[in-house]
């Protein structure tokens, strides 16, 4: 899902431009020329920096006869774009359809020991020319851009699609029929390495990323197209074939080099948190005082993120809107952070400890980040705290 620099655009625009307009004049000296034309689909394993945990789809265009070779790339974004964090957050960000040509594509992903394997597509003349006509229309600077969407709008669904409306034959596939893990496992499967990753994914992750998916959902994830793909029949005239005709290893693994994370887990960090929480009951209880700062600055985090998840109910990620950790991460408590501090009684703490009851009752239906039902036990004992100060 890397942005590739592509110096060779203008040429190839000007390349297809020319050989759609011989399409239009020619159309069967065109199809006769599509026999040294394949197309075939990318896939490119994960790699460590964040936005390729998950590994990337292209389409391939290699011209055999006239040594052409192009990766039509629906991964392209850009770091510059105003706000572009804010936007991604908000599910606003604009991917686009890029070109490059296929030796640097392949080149970016041998430097970073990812794999690369290529699905040569069993196609006819004619769908080789309706896919490179799509792909040359979408390529249009008033097409090119799209709203992604990474569970159901992205480089892998694109692609899929591409081929998949250009096909004059009827394609089937072989679902596995044991196989229908949530999106929030088959992101977990992909962020493994990296715990804190895992947590935020989690954390931002509502009730609905926890549902099981179809066999068509889960090809948002590049492995699980290719595997789809090879698995899957074209019917034409009657006729069964393989859709994909030949599998290639472009690029083969490499070593990969794997940054350690922060050194503490988020489990390590919940309990350390509970542990300094338990410490500080047992002072007060000693001393027979309440000590609020502690509180207060509870309050003030927990508050925060709680915004963030207040916030995340209007973005357009589609599983994010339902979210049962904003019952213990609740923005309503940056409100009552001056009660607190004064020592004033208010309806806050009981108010919470019903919603953390609730939290757990949740639990039968959202998969919570790693460490928050232990930070829920943390915030359940400061508020039963303060129920009880007299």
């Amino acid at each position: 899902m890397k942005q590739f620099e592509n110096i060779f655009r203008t040429l190839f625009i000007a390349l297809v431009g020319l050989f759609v307009t011989n399409t239009a004049s020619a159309q069967d000296e065109e199809k006769h020329s599509m026999d040294s034309i394949e197309i075939g689909l990318l896939t490119c394993a994960p790699h460590e920096e964040i936005y390729s945990l998950y590994g990337h789809t292209a389409i391939r265009i290699h011209d055999l006869r006239n040594n052409a070779d192009w990766v039509f790339n629906y991964g392209v974004f850009n770091f510059k774009t105003p706000h572009f964090a804010l936007r991604f957050v908000f599910g606003l960000t604009d991917y686009e359809l890029g070109i490059a040509p296929t030796s640097p594509f392949l080149q970016y992903y041998a430097d970073w020991g990812s794999e690369v394997t290529e699905q040569v597509l069993n196609l006819t003349a004619e769908e080789k020319l309706r896919i490179t006509e799509a792909l040359n229309i979408n390529y249009r600077p008033e097409n090119r851009l799209y709203r992604y969407n990474f569970l159901y709008d992205n480089c892998s669904t694109r692609p899929r699609d591409i081929i998949e409306h250009n096909l004059e034959g009827e394609i089937t596939y072989n679902p596995r029929t044991d196989y229908s893990p949530s999106y929030r496992e088959l992101i977990r499967d992909h962020t493994s390495r990296h715990p804190w990753a895992t947590f935020g994914n989690d954390l931002l992750l509502g009730l609905k990323a926890d549902h099981k998916t179809t066999m068509r959902e889960q090809e948002f994830l590049p492995e699980n197209l290719r595997y789809d793909l090879d698995h899957a029949t074209v019917t034409r005239n009657g006729r069964q074939e393989p859709l994909v005709k030949e599998r290639r290893q472009l690029v083969p693994p490499g070593v990969q080099i794997i940054e350690d994370d922060f050194p503490l887990s988020p489990t390590h960090c919940a309990i350390l948190l509970l542990t300094i929480s338990l410490a500080i009951f047992a002072y007060e209880y000693i001393k027979k005082k309440t000590l609020r700062l502690f509180d207060s600055i509870l309050m003030l985090l927990t508050g925060l993120a709680g915004l963030v998840l207040f916030i995340m109910i209007f973005s357009e990620h589609p599983a994010t809107s339902i979210n049962l950790q904003i019952l213990i991460l609740n923005p309503l408590s940056l409100f009552f952070i001056w009660p607190v501090i004064k020592g004033r009684r208010t309806i806050w703490f009981t108010l919470n400890m019903l919603l953390i009851m609730g939290f757990f009752v949740g639990s039968f239906w959202q998969d919570y980040a790693e460490g928050m039902k232990i930070v829920a036990l943390c915030l359940l004992l400061r508020y039963w705290r303060h129920y009880n100060d007299k």
